[in-house]
């Protein structure tokens, strides 16, 4: 389940959790009108972009599963959502996202799936789609599933403080502070730190 541009590229990319990371977390968004980016999230992610990385989001949204919304609603979020960072001069080469749930909806939406973050489904689905190498990439969210699923895609993983962040940091034992890359208060510290790395 994406949006997709028609590109063809062979360079990293920064996956990019949705709810939390790059707009306010307002617990199932499903209204145009409760989309709010968190205060420098758009200036970021062009920053990233400019410093030579494709930029993907990858979001559960159970709330299809839930039917809080149909995938159609999804859709104009998304819609808007690129819109408005296509306007900040931060494209997204994608936006993959997981509508199953294993416990909630009815078939087809309530299964267990490979796309469901903390699996890899959308960042490999991505990389194939987009041509990009994982190895290469980080996964950049605010809560554990985020940062699993990047590690279990291969990629560098970046945790945020904004979203749920601050608790996911809190709750983290110390093998897992330890498999992370940097912990950055917002992402606008996150992309900071990834094109500096490039350097």
């Amino acid at each position: 389940m994406f949006l997709k541009d028609t590109v063809n590229r062979t360079r990293p990319a920064v996956f990019l959790d949705r709810d939390g990371t790059i707009n306010v977390d307002v617990k199932y968004l499903s209204r145009l009108e409760d989309l709010r980016f968190i205060p420098g999230a758009a200036r970021a992610m062009a920053r990233l972009r400019d410093g030579g990385y494709s930029l993907v989001v990858v979001t559960n949204q159970s709330a299809v599963a839930r039917g809080l919304m149909t995938e159609a609603d999804l859709g104009e979020i998304h819609r808007e959502l690129r819109r408005q960072l296509r306007d900040a001069g931060a494209e997204v080469d994608g936006v993959y996202y997981c509508p199953h749930h294993p416990d909630y909806g009815r078939p087809p939406y309530r299964q267990v799936c490979v796309c469901r973050k903390p699996n890899p489904g959308l960042l490999r689905r991505a990389a194939l789609e987009l041509g990009l190498d994982l190895e290469a990439s980080y996964m950049v969210g605010d809560s554990l599933t985020d940062l699993q699923a990047g590690w279990n895609a291969g990629c560098g993983v970046v945790l945020v403080l904004t979203g749920c962040g601050t608790e996911t940091h809190r709750e983290a034992d110390a093998d897992i502070l330890d498999r992370i890359d940097y912990i950055a208060g917002d992402l606008s510290e996150a992309a900071d730190w990834i094109v500096g790395r490039r350097v």
